[in-house]
C-alpha cells in the first residue's frame, strides 16, 4: 500500500516507460515512412481510430472498476479479520477459567499465540506467487521492488510460527498443505479438550466454535480472491484493443496533420508522433494501473497491507495478555507498507 498522497512522478514515469518506448516507436516508423517515402496510403480516416477509442475507454474503465472492487474486498476481508481477532482475544480471556491463575494465564496465551500462527500462516500462503500475478514477471514491478521487501519473500514460514506453536505441533502444521486451515483445526480441538475439561462451559465454548466459523469464512473469502484471478477473456479484450488502438493512433493522427499542410507547412506532419505518444501513454497506463489492481495480495506496492494489518492485531492482542514487550509496529519504507 502506497502511504503517500500520490506517487511522485520520479517513481511514475519510470514505472510507466516501457509504454512510452512502445508509443515512440508505434508513432515514430509511419510518420518518417510517410514524410520520407511519400506513403501517403498510411493516412486513415479518424472515425475509426475515435470509434476504437470509445470502446476502449469503456472496456479499460470496467477493467478498472472491477479490479479495484477486488482490492477493496480484499480489504474488507482483513477488516473483519481485525475485529474477529479482537472478539477472539477477549472471549478467550473472560471465557477460559481455571483454579490456577498461572495455568490459566499459560492456556490464554497458547491459545491466542497460535492465533498469530494462524495469522502468519495465512499471510505466508497469500503471498505465495500465482502463474496469473505480474509481480516476478513485468520488469516494471521487478525494477520497483528495489524500493521495497516483501517480508514473507525475505523468511522462511517455519521460523515465523517457531515462536508460537509448540515444537510438535509446528512439526505437524509443516507437514500439512493448507497451514492456516489446519492452525484452526487445531485451535478447535485444543477448546474441545478445554471443554471436555471444564475450562470452558458449553456456552462458551459454543460461542469460541462460532468466532473460529467466522475466521474460516475470512480465510476462504482470502483464497477465493487469491485463487480465482481477474477473467482472462476480460484481461484479453482490454489489452488487445488498447494495443490495436495504439497502432491505429499514429496513423490517424497523420491522416489528420496531413490535411493542415497546405496551411502550416508539411513538416506540421511531425505533430502525430507527440500527439499519439502522449494519448497512447494514456490508454496504456490505464490498462497498468488495473493489471495492479488485479491480485491484491501478489506483493506488488498496491497490496492490501497484510504484514502490517497482522502486526497490529499481535499488537493488540499481545497487550490484551498484559504483556509489555511488544514487537514494534511496521513503518512504511519508501512510503510502501506491506
Amino acid at each position: 500500500m502506497n502511504t503517500d498522497s500520490h506517487y511522485k512522478l520520479k517513481h511514475f514515469i519510470p514505472w510507466t516507460r516501457t509504454k512510452i518506448y512502445k508509443m515512440l516507436v508505434l508513432s515514430t516508423i509511419p510518420t518518417l515512412i510517410f514524410y520520407f517515402f511519400g506513403w501517403t496510403w498510411l493516412a486513415i480516416p479518424w472515425v475509426p481510430v475515435a470509434l476504437l477509442g470509445t470502446a476502449t475507454a469503456f472496456i479499460s474503465g470496467f477493467k478498472n472498476t472491477q479490479t479495484y472492487n477486488r482490492t477493496w474486498e480484499a480489504r474488507q476481508i482483513y477488516g473483519a479479520i481485525i475485529n474477529s481477532s479482537r472478539a477472539l482475544g477477549i472471549m478467550v480471556k473472560d471465557f477460559v477459567r481455571s483454579g490456577d491463575k498461572a495455568k490459566e494465564s499459560e492456556l490464554h496465551k497458547e491459545i491466542i499465540y497460535r492465533h498469530f500462527a494462524w495469522l502468519t500462516a495465512m499471510r505466508f500462503q497469500l503471498r505465495e506467487t500465482k502463474s496469473w500475478e505480474n509481480v516476478k514477471t513485468r520488469s516494471y514491478y521487478k525494477e520497483y521492488l528495489q524500493y521495497y521487501k516483501v517480508p514473507e519473500w525475505e523468511t522462511k514460514l517455519s521460523d515465523e510460527l517457531k515462536p508460537f506453536l509448540s515444537q510438535e505441533e509446528l512439526k505437524y502444521i509443516l507437514t500439512t498443505k493448507n497451514r492456516a486451515t489446519q492452525i484452526l483445526a487445531s485451535q478447535s480441538d485444543h477448546l474441545r479438550k478445554l471443554n471436555e475439561e471444564g475450562s470452558i462451559s458449553d456456552y462458551n465454548y459454543v460461542a469460541l466454535e462460532n468466532q473460529l466459523k467466522d475466521l474460516y469464512d475470512q480465510q476462504g473469502k482470502c483464497e477465493r480472491i487469491k485463487n480465482f484471478p481477474y477473467p482472462r477473456q476480460f484481461t484479453s479484450v482490454n489489452l488487445y484493443f488498447t494495443n490495436m488502438l495504439c497502432f491505429l493512433l499514429p496513423l490517424g493522427f497523420i491522416g489528420e496533420f496531413a490535411k493542415m499542410t497546405e496551411k502550416f507547412g508539411e513538416h506540421i506532419i511531425w505533430f502525430a508522433i507527440p500527439f499519439s505518444v502522449f494519448i497512447g501513454w494514456v490508454f496504456l497506463v490505464l490498462e497498468q494501473i488495473g493489471e495492479s489492481s488485479e491480485n491484491p495480495f501478489e506483493g506488488n506496492p498496491n497490496d492490501i497491507p497484510i504484514t502490517q494489518i497482522s502486526r497490529n492485531i499481535e499488537i493488540d492482542l499481545r497487550e490484551m495478555l498484559g504483556e509489555t514487550d511488544l514487537p514494534p509496529a511496521l513503518q512504511p519504507v519508501n512510503n510502501i507498507l506491506m
